[in-house]
């Protein structure tokens, strides 16, 4: 605020000169930056509605739900901006796609989503180091040995998953991973480095890590022709998954577009920043859209849809196991799903099972809230991984979800949500479309839980459970720190 003040008064009037658009271009850029930042408030009034407005399907209105819509609507937007004004795909770096302080999409508990602009006509080197990778080849690390993420994965898709605020992008052949390299194939040297290639052909004799960035796939149509489309990645997606998390550290990366590789980045411009500011709005405004919509109609949440006699997301019980795809919204390609949602009273509890006759190179199970933010999984045991759950001596996990701790050990904690989803994953590098793994629920009385386990069910003191607590929170400052 400007008070009175010769002296501030002198320095005023010369502010007041300068700030004025005198010229043609400044006057131009002031209408175009001013046009563009209207605009990206529209766009975020629109993503606000979604958090009350029936018609674009909004979890109940609850005092908790409408606080966690609110932060939920923000954290799209911190993504976006996250997004927008950093790495460019003639300059990259990797950001977080998801974090705590943008949960969604059902995300895994376990995860470190990082993701980085590309444009798939250009080659580009990703170079890494990771701790000890004993893991990556089914192996053991030795015991006091820092570890690397428990499983890595490298995608190129050709888009971003509601990136239109409409479903009507999950159509078959909307979007391709180019090409996926997990740790199961990835080469890694003694000392932990590795260099992976992107381009869109390999090169002749090329014999080291490599994945494509232009690719295309033909398609069958409903009259019995053929279409061939290519398509050119648009990011490169990075999962880093943990399990132990005591023991194991993030990758460092560094990416580069191999022909910018040490020259400046262009000067910022107006028509830039406009561009910027209007895809902060739009990404916010549509991813809102149209996972509220996904969740609705897909997931089938709120009830029946298509008219089949039941949900996709059935209500204390899971669907069968499914693979998820780009043209369905996305997921980790080596990825086998199982989803649900568990709706408890305080004293009610679910008993999950997990069977998996084929061992995956990894195993999650991880809550969500209805606007499908993973539950708080630092300062609550919301989530379970496949080294932090006990498994019986017939390979079933049991696990218990319940609003108050019963003395399991696998127990996962609704955080008092009354309902929220339930995801498991499953990672295999080759699928056994014979075997997959499935999960089996079964509610009841929060009092009796103990009658539906074995008798050598492993159990946890209060003490304990508060060691294990006191792990995932160093864990999670770890993976998310920013100094």
């Amino acid at each position: 605020m400007h008070e009175p003040n010769p002296r501030h008064d002198a320095v005023f009037d010369i502010v007041k000169a300068h700030v004025e658009a005198r010229d043609p271009e400044t006057r131009d850029a002031a209408v175009q930056l001013r046009q563009a930042w209207d605009g990206m408030i529209a766009q975020l009034q629109d993503a606000r509605d979604a958090i009350d407005d029936p018609k674009l399907w909004p979890p109940p209105a609850t005092p908790r739900n409408l606080a966690e819509g609110y932060r939920y609507v923000l954290g799209f937007l911190y993504g976006s901006i996250s997004r927008c004004l950093g790495p460019t795909p003639e300059f990259p770096y990797f950001v977080r796609a998801i974090q705590p302080l943008n949960r969604s999409t059902i995300d895994n508990c376990d995860a470190l989503y990082l993701m980085a602009p590309i444009d798939g006509n250009y080659s580009y080197t990703i170079r890494g180091r990771a701790a000890d990778t004993s893991a990556w080849r089914g192996g053991k690390a030795p015991a006091g040995v820092r570890k690397a993420p428990h499983y890595v994965i490298f995608e190129t898709p050709s888009g971003y998953s509601g990136e239109s605020g409409s479903l009507k992008e999950m159509t078959p052949g909307s979007r391709i991973n180019c090409a996926e390299l997990d740790c199961t194939e990835l080469k890694v040297e003694a000392d932990g480095s590795f260099e992976i290639l992107l381009a869109p052909e390999k090169p002749p004799g090329y014999e080291g890590n490599f994945m494509l960035t232009r690719a295309s796939r033909t398609r069958k149509q409903k009259d019995g022709s053929s279409v061939t489309r290519e398509y050119v990645s648009q990011l490169v997606m990075l999962r880093e998954l943990f399990s132990d998390w005591e023991n194991e550290d993030l990758l460092e990366l560094f990416i580069y577009r191999n022909d910018l590789l040490g020259k400046p980045m262009p000067a910022y411009t107006p028509e830039v920043a406009a561009r910027q500011i209007a895809d902060i709005g739009r990404f916010t405004r549509n991813q809102v859209h149209f996972w509220n919509e996904f969740y609705a109609v897909v997931c089938e949440c709120y009830g029946d849809m298509n008219g089949d006699g039941q949900c996709f997301m059935p209500r204390n019980d899971f669907n069968k196991p499914n693979a998820a795809s780009l043209a369905t919204a996305g997921g980790m390609a080596t990825n086998v799903y199982c989803g649900g949602i568990f709706e408890l009273a305080a004293d009610e509890a679910l008993v999950v099972e997990m069977h998996q006759p084929v061992e995956p190179v990894y195993i999650g199970f991880s809550l969500g809230n209805m606007w499908g933010e993973s539950l708080d999984f630092a300062n609550y045991q919301s989530s379970l991984g496949g080294l932090q759950a006990h498994r019986d001596a017939d390979n079933v996990f049991r696990l218990v979800v319940s609003h108050r701790d019963p003395g399991i050990a696998n127990w996962l904690d609704t955080t008092g949500q009354p309902e929220g989803y339930m995801a498991i994953r499953w990672a295999y590098p080759v699928k056994p479309m014979d075997k997959l793994p499935w999960a089996t629920a079964k509610k009841v009385p929060l009092a009796e839980v103990r009658q539906h386990l074995p008798a050598d069910t492993r159990l946890i003191s209060p003490e304990a459970r508060r060691q294990q607590i006191a792990i995932r929170q160093e864990h999670v400052q770890r993976r998310y720190r920013q100094h």
